[in-house]
């Protein structure tokens, strides 16, 4: 039987034997669609061998997905905690400040009602180094931050439950094979917060994180997304 695979170039597909994605380099439409692990199984009379391969086959791969799994969802926490941990820590930094100017301003008030030294003083904290370089920093934070859930709900759309398909994934696989759709499940509700928080800044005109390809940006430019993230 003839497929239609790309001939002469390395590419992944689906083992007509034990059905598992492996590598291959087609040179002919003719060329049978088994993967190296089953060549040894065409023929009616090796059932019983066959099935035996691709129980270890299937183990193995399993045993995989469940290393590169922990390894995504490990990953992701530390972005997270990460994030947390910069947020907080300039958030702390803001209010000091905020702290700092309020306490000269009520001093300038009590002094007089005229601008005072104590007055260009806050003017100058406002104006200085610390300050521009602590709302700099806060808003790289949260560019770097945007920039990364932006990614992982990219990926959360490629791999997540099939309403057609019940115990699927959208990628194709079932739900527990799907090591990516496994490796997200930790944070699914944290992107989804994030993106209701960003949609919700895109509907009052704000700056957002949002994809340019995110369905509410989409809308929002007349049904064609605008270019590239934000």
């Amino acid at each position: 039987m003839a497929h239609s695979y790309q001939l002469h170039v390395d590419l992944d597909a689906q083992c007509l034997c034990c059905r598992s994605q492996q590598p291959f380099h087609f040179t002919s439409a003719t060329d049978q669609v088994v993967c190296a692990h089953c060549v040894h199984h065409l023929g009616s009379d090796k059932a019983e061998r066959r099935d035996s391969d691709h129980v270890a086959l299937w183990l193995d791969l399993f045993t995989e997905a469940q290393q590169d799994a922990a390894a995504l969802a490990a990953d992701a926490s530390e972005t997270i905690g990460t994030r947390d941990a910069t947020i907080a820590d300039l958030t702390e930094q803001v209010a000091q400040l905020a702290a700092v100017v309020a306490g000269q301003y009520e001093q300038a008030a009590a002094d007089s009602a005229a601008v005072t030294p104590a007055g260009a003083g806050v003017r100058a904290l406002l104006e200085s180094d610390a300050v521009k370089r602590a709302e700099r920093n806060t808003v790289l934070a949260t560019r770097r931050i945007d920039w990364a859930m932006a990614a992982l709900w990219a990926m959360s759309e490629l791999h997540r439950d099939d309403p057609a398909k019940p115990m699927y994934c959208v990628c194709g696989k079932s739900l527990s094979a799907c090591a990516e759709g496994k490796a997200l499940e930790p944070v699914r509700q944290s992107i989804l917060d994030w993106e209701k928080k960003n949609v919700a800044l895109l509907q009052e005109g704000k700056r957002h994180g949002l994809p340019d390809d995110h369905p509410a940006v989409v809308l929002a430019s007349g049904g064609r997304a605008p270019g590239r993230w934000r």
